[in-house]
């Protein structure tokens, strides 16, 4: 499947190994790529509800700052404030991840396979394609051709 992915401006994808970006986009399109194959609508709107639910990296590092700072704060109230530079790791997290798009969580989540919203937004557009939601994408081809014109169309 030719290249689709190439145009981001996402900090955290710009910081990620290559290999994890490989990795993630190979996901995608095999997704894809299933479901130009398969056809069902209805087996594509389910798996649509699915993306709709899912954590996006910025949503994983807030979320797991914020505990450890609770967590950072709660035991240090407990065990007399030597937990307390957990909270001041997280809140640091945070702020470098708040002003520069990306912190070593980031890399972390990135490595377990967590993505940016603009790539599960590109893979509903292009399953949305798929379903015939849009008008761009041909009906000859084949499910290949199909797949790459989705993921085309839902990055344009």
């Amino acid at each position: 499947m030719e290249s689709w992915n190439q145009t981001s401006s996402d900090t955290v994808r710009a910081h990620a190994p290559l290999v994890v970006n490989r990795r993630i986009d190979e996901h995608v399109e095999r997704c894809v790529r299933y479901m130009a194959e398969k056809g069902d609508r209805a087996e594509m709107s389910r798996y649509l509800e699915r993306l709709e639910r899912e954590w996006d990296v910025h949503r994983a590092v807030a979320v797991t700052t914020s505990a450890l700072g609770l967590l950072g704060l709660l035991l240090g109230r407990r065990d007399g404030g030597r937990w307390r530079g957990l909270s001041t790791a997280a809140g640091a997290l945070m702020l470098q991840h708040g002003l520069s798009g990306f912190s070593p969580l980031s890399e972390l989540f990135r490595a377990l396979g967590v993505r940016t919203r603009r790539e599960i937004d590109l893979e509903k557009f292009a399953i949305k394609a798929l379903r015939g939601d849009f008008e761009r994408i041909p009906n000859e081809g084949g499910p290949m051709a199909r797949a790459n014109a989705a993921l085309v169309a839902a990055q344009s």
